[in-house]
């Protein structure tokens, strides 16, 4: 799967696809697509990542609390 940093626009490879939809981890594996070959694998934060569309990354993957409320009685 592909994603893009929002910093610098560039593509990043996940490697590993459970710990993206995996709220409790802040971080991925993952790898920059930049020039022909293949860059090594790092982590990087997914606060820094969205969809390729532009698109935010769904909150069940950032936070672990998404099932509660943002507001006191809401």
């Amino acid at each position: 799967m592909l994603l893009q940093d929002k910093r610098t626009g560039s593509l990043i490879e996940v490697a590993e696809i459970v710990d993206l939809v995996n709220p409790a981890k802040d971080k991925i594996t993952g790898r920059v697509q930049s020039g022909e070959e293949e860059q090594d694998k790092e982590p990087i934060a997914k606060e820094t990542l969205i969809f390729p569309s532009g698109e935010s990354l769904p909150r069940c993957w950032v936070d672990a609390d998404y099932r509660e409320p943002d507001a006191p009685g809401a």
